[in-house]
């Protein structure tokens, strides 16, 4: 019998031109929504923070109005890659600015971490150094996709008008069920409960959660030890 063609699990498999380091940094920056959904999946395990796990869910609700904008438009990638798919608008460039300009109004209107004893978070500069470091990086894997000519400029600034309008309909509508208490009576259902989902991030810093107790521990272990050693 015939062995049937092998196919290329064309996730990752982006064409660039091998001879230009221009072009093999965007292949590589082509990659940059693939590596998001797994900071997504870790940060929603490791902290079940319900703040991560709403950006989520507006990242694939953007995700699916660009499948429905791509076929309901139906525009041709450039000649290079035509076959590949629909490319009005850029679902890179609508992805990597919907993230970049919600972790961006979340840093600046949302985030509102006090200082404890062991730690000073970001200022509000500081978070909107952060801000201007996120838009630029959606800002190079958007040029990235027009130098690979995956799309047109016009195909890129869709994508990105797209993920912006989207961004700051979806910050309000976390708002809006945040001020109406839909958030905190998610939190108080059974299924919340069980998965020890939690709001903390609004409120501290993730760097500083656990600390407090991880120190308190180690404390307590050294003054175990010293007194172990008086003992001797």
């Amino acid at each position: 019998m015939e062995e049937p063609r092998l196919a290329s699990l064309s996730l990752t498999h982006v064409h660039y031109n091998p001879a230009d380091r221009v072009s093999y940094i965007c292949a590589w920056l082509a990659l940059v929504p693939q590596g998001l959904c797994i900071v997504y999946a870790t940060l929603i395990w490791s902290t079940r923070e319900v703040e991560i796990m709403l950006m989520f869910a507006g990242q694939m609700s953007c995700e699916a109005v660009n499948f429905v904008l791509k076929r309901y438009i139906k525009e041709e990638r450039p000649l290079a890659m035509h076959g590949k798919g629909y490319g009005m608008p850029s679902s890179h460039a609508q992805f990597v600015t919907f993230f970049s300009l919600t972790l961006s109004l979340f840093l600046l209107f949302r985030h509102t971490p006090h200082p404890t004893e062991t730690h000073t978070p970001f200022s509000l500069p500081q978070r909107a150094l952060l801000s201007i470091a996120a838009l630029a990086g959606a800002g190079a894997v958007a040029c990235s996709r027009i130098y690979l000519n995956y799309h047109t400029p016009k195909q890129v600034l869709a994508g990105v008008a797209a993920g912006a309008v989207y961004a700051v309909f979806w910050f309000w509508v976390t708002s809006c069920l945040r001020r109406s208490g839909w958030v905190e009576w998610a939190l108080e259902t059974r299924l919340a409960r069980l998965a020890r989902v939690r709001d903390l991030v609004v409120q501290e810093d993730l760097v500083d959660s656990g600390w407090v107790r991880w120190e308190e521990r180690r404390r307590r272990r050294k003054r175990a030890v010293d007194a172990t050693r008086k003992a001797r």
